[in-house]
């Protein structure tokens, strides 16, 4: 069945029950719908589009916050057979426009926070026929959101959908290049929502707390798992550690998915006495889980230390897997932390050599997966989906072992090993052993052009507020390092981070490696 129909069964099965919860802690906003206003306002939504010629295959892009009007948005689209296009919020006027050309928008969602960054490229739009804004004052050129629902009766459009039908377009990160729209059908979508229930075990009576953004793949299907079973979630705006404990004790939150650094950050918190766990209800609060990025198994012995009744999982995937899932390390397996997991359920998953041939046990190559969430291909893209799809497998650039019992370890992306002199270096590796010191907040390893070696490995070091470090500090504590993984430079700066927590390595060598690059040369 197509996903939108999970939905419908909710708005009959539990109408009056609270669906969403939108918390805005900075403004001291909260609003609820229940799933039949879900339901009602994504009919009115594709009732709307509808009226303005928009249907099957066309393309409706979404620039929007967190907010309670995110997800039937998203479904009013798919009701009326079109494709949903979400967009990521710190995207430029450029990356916005260029977006939209690619996937030829017939019309865009947006609120004020993007007003301006329309402005600047409206008029070279030309593919987008509608402008809807969200939000009051609503911009000239653009049709107010509010109006149009009041005028509009909560009819379901009656549109045929078959699983089989094309109903998202997600761009790819941009960490390894320009972002590239992933086509996911309906049957993708629908094998998150089973995959996730399945690792996670949401009933009806849970609750899950969704922080990380929309547009991306990562917190939509992780709360696919509530979807499935009609079980509320909380949509924060904000991430400042007592804003989460809040919104898990007053909403009795049971299921929290957290990124690295917020996970950092509630501890820091605990630890300097900011927050006190004495005043929060957490007791209902059963399960902790992250993904998105390597997790240093020292957070994680830090975190059961003050939450040792915590379930704990860890989840892998990419957009092009339909979000995470394809491999997980599964709750029961807390003893194997620093794992990613063995294949999750549905699915297959192998490591293999540049001739796509199976590697030994431990050894290092590149992790393959197959299953029902394995995109149809890159929109409009047969050379790049050629390269990532072959015989049904998805090749997903990144670098990995297995161990003996079958456990998945990540090394690295394909793109970032650091080769010096011939031998590879994979910088999560000696990432992760820098996190370990007591005033190292967060770290990246890049490789910088190297006149004899080809490249060497520097390290870019975010210590703890208030802490002080020196490069000498640093070089001493990597000691302990293999010689070839030490890092040869020390740079100390804010490790940036996209918004579901990949560091952005494009960026950190554009700042630190083009002057190397120029003396190289």
């Amino acid at each position: 069945m197509p996903i939108t129909e999970m939905l419908s069964r909710n708005a009959r099965m539990y109408p009056e029950e609270t669906a969403l919860i939108e918390r805005d802690p900075a403004l001291g906003r909260r609003r609820e719908i229940t799933w039949l206003e879900f339901e009602n306002m994504a009919n009115k939504i594709a009732g709307a589009l509808l009226e303005r010629g928009i249907g099957q295959g066309d393309k409706v892009a979404i620039l929007l916050m967190n907010c309670l009007e995110w997800l039937p948005i998203y479904f009013g689209i798919l009701k009326t057979g079109a494709l949903a296009v979400p967009l990521n919020f710190r995207y430029t006027s450029e990356e916005i426009k260029r977006c939209l050309a690619i996937v030829e928008a017939r019309a865009l969602f947006y609120e004020s926070q993007f007003t301006e960054r329309i402005a600047a490229i409206k008029d070279d739009l030309n593919c987008v026929d509608y402008y809807i804004y969200v939000g009051e004052d609503c911009p000239q050129g653009a049709e107010s959101f509010s109006e149009i629902l009041a005028q509009l009766p909560p009819d379901d459009p009656g549109i045929a959908l078959a699983d089989t039908d094309d109903a998202a377009l997600y761009f790819t990160s941009g960490t390894t290049g320009a972002p590239k729209p992933i086509l996911l059908t309906h049957a993708n979508l629908v094998s998150a929502c089973i995959t996730e229930n399945r690792h996670h075990l949401q009933q009806h009576e849970d609750n899950f707390l969704c922080i990380p953004p929309l547009y991306h793949t990562g917190a939509k299907m992780h709360w696919f798992g509530s979807l499935i079973v009609g079980s509320k979630a909380v949509i924060l705006r904000g991430v400042k550690p007592h804003w989460i404990l809040e919104a898990v004790s007053e909403e009795r939150v049971t299921i929290v998915w957290l990124l690295v650094p917020w996970a950092q950050d509630i501890l820091d918190a605990i630890e300097s006495g900011e927050v006190n766990l004495k005043d929060y209800h957490l007791d209902q609060w059963r399960l902790m889980h992250i993904g998105a990025q390597p997790v240093p198994p020292s957070l994680i012995i830090r975190w059961k230390k003050y939450f040792p009744n915590h379930m704990y999982d860890t989840n892998y995937g990419l957009s092009e897997s339909t979000g995470p899932g394809c491999v997980h390390l599964g709750i029961e397996n807390i003893h194997k932390v620093g794992a990613i997991g063995r294949p999750g359920f549905n699915w297959e998953a192998m490591i293999v050599d540049e001739e796509g041939r199976p590697v030994p046990v431990g050894k290092v190559g590149e992790l393959i997966v197959r299953g029902p969430g394995v995109m149809k291909g890159y929109y409009n893209n047969p050379e790049a989906t050629r390269k990532v799809l072959k015989d049904g497998w998805l090749y997903t650039g990144d670098m990995a072992r297995q161990d003996r019992d079958g456990f998945i370890y990540l090394v690295d992306r394909k793109k970032d090993i650091v080769i010096v002199g011939g031998e590879n270096i994979f910088p999560v590796e000696i990432e992760e052993f820098l996190r370990r010191h007591d005033d190292i907040r967060d770290a990246a390893v890049i490789g910088m052009p190297d006149r004899r070696l080809g490249e060497v490995p520097v390290a870019i070091v975010e210590p703890k507020p208030g802490r002080m470090l020196t490069e000498e500090m640093v070089m001493e504590f990597c000691q302990a390092l293999p010689r070839y993984k030490r890092p040869r430079r020390v740079f100390f700066d804010k490790v940036p981070r996209n918004p579901t927590g990949k560091i952005e390595k494009p960026k950190l060598r554009e700042k630190y490696c083009a002057r190397s690059v120029a003396q190289v040369v």
